[in-house]
């Protein structure tokens, strides 16, 4: 019982330093433009609710909030009751400046993403072995003389190092059959295969025809390791497919072909996921700390008001106007959107507290 507790404490304390580094890193991102282009920042806070921690240093109040579920950076002048025309306010500044401030909080979660990867294929990317665990029967791996145990080191000439570089080689292949080398009990032999097709669905649940052979991983996780240079390039690639994922996952979900309850993670969901890559290690915290970082500046992108999207998009009207829009109009949109991001916290962690099974263990407290 003692040893539980004690584990919920330390998935908790990673999942709150985790939380907070990409917070801070995003508000850093919009505090240090804001100051680099002149606008005065009257307070820098992490976290919402009563203050714990408050303090002064050069006219900005920096401050720790009870519940660290986000935070904020208040600028002079960035509402527009409050605007004087003072030159260090946010709304005497030109479009293309508040765009810069707005703009830069995302930018600065990408950067964060990319070196958190960048560190972990340094220190091992965590991937599938090419073991094989288990075969299909009536597949053609099984026809052709694959056995449980087999390591696939070549498909068609080309060296794979791990499950995930071994799935996309197969894909890849377009000839008639696949010459696969493998080592069985140190000896290198090479099989042909004729692949399968067959209609499996894909990560967004749609339907693709696929050239399958017939074969399961084994459970063994490998760290592939890379050098500096080629670790950066990794990160990027890496990165780019992230991006890629989550808007075609925003696009089928807006269009329904994608079930947003299933795939949708709110702060319960993220907390699980940190806690299981808490116990697995360090890079598997910084590969999550990555990903949710490249995930919250992409959300953050997204044109709803109070979103940065949302201001960069009323930015983007007034440069072509050539003026701001109305405040009422203004109004009108601003409640719209907070009225969206509400429902859709409301909606994520309804999905989270039904994931997890919370809404059953609620249910049988008052039954």
């Amino acid at each position: 019982m003692w040893e539980q507790f004690l584990a919920g404490l330390q998935s908790t304390g990673v999942f709150i330093i985790v939380l907070s580094v990409l917070i801070v890193v995003h508000e850093w991102g919009h505090f240090i433009t804001a100051k680099r282009l002149g606008v005065k920042i009257e307070s820098f806070a992490l976290g919402f609710g009563p203050k714990i921690f408050s303090k002064i240093h050069n006219g900005t109040d920096y401050r720790i909030n009870l519940i660290p579920l986000g935070g904020y950076v208040k600028m002079a002048g960035d509402v527009k009751e409050e605007w004087k025309g003072r030159p260090e306010e946010f709304f005497s500044k030109p479009v293309g400046h508040r765009s810069l401030i707005v703009l830069n909080g995302p930018v600065v979660n990408f950067v964060l993403a990319y070196f958190c990867l960048a560190f972990v294929f340094m220190m091992g990317y965590p991937d599938l072995s090419t073991n094989i665990g288990k075969l299909i029967d009536d597949y053609p791996a099984m026809q052709a003389g694959l056995k449980e145990g087999d390591q696939i080191t070549h498909i068609d000439g080309k060296e794979v190092e791990s499950w995930t570089a071994l799935q996309n080689a197969i894909g890849a292949s377009d000839k008639e059959n696949i010459e696969v080398k493998i080592l069985r009990y140190g000896e290198a032999l090479t099989l042909n295969i004729y692949p399968k097709l067959d209609k499996v669905k894909n990560i967004f649940g749609q339907e693709k025809v696929r050239r399958l052979i017939g074969i399961q991983p084994a459970e063994d996780v490998i760290a592939l390791r890379y050098p500096p240079g080629k670790s950066f390039i990794k990160a990027f690639e890496k990165l780019m497919e992230i991006t890629v994922l989550t808007y075609k996952s925003l696009y089928f979900m807006l269009t329904g072909s994608m079930s947003a309850k299933e795939n949708v993670t709110g702060p319960i969901g993220i907390f699980y996921i940190i806690k299981a890559a808490a116990e697995m290690g360090f890079a598997h915290v910084l590969f999550i700390m990555g990903v949710i970082s490249a995930s919250l500046a992409i959300f953050n992108l997204l044109p709803i008001i109070p979103l940065d999207g949302g201001h960069l998009f009323l930015l983007a009207i007034e440069k072509i106007r050539g003026r701001a829009l109305s405040p009422k109009v203004d109004e009108v949109i601003s409640k719209i959107g907070f009225s969206l991001i509400i429902l859709l916290a409301l909606f994520v962690f309804y999905s989270d507290f039904d994931r997890f099974g919370w809404i059953e263990k609620i249910k049988k407290l008052f039954s």
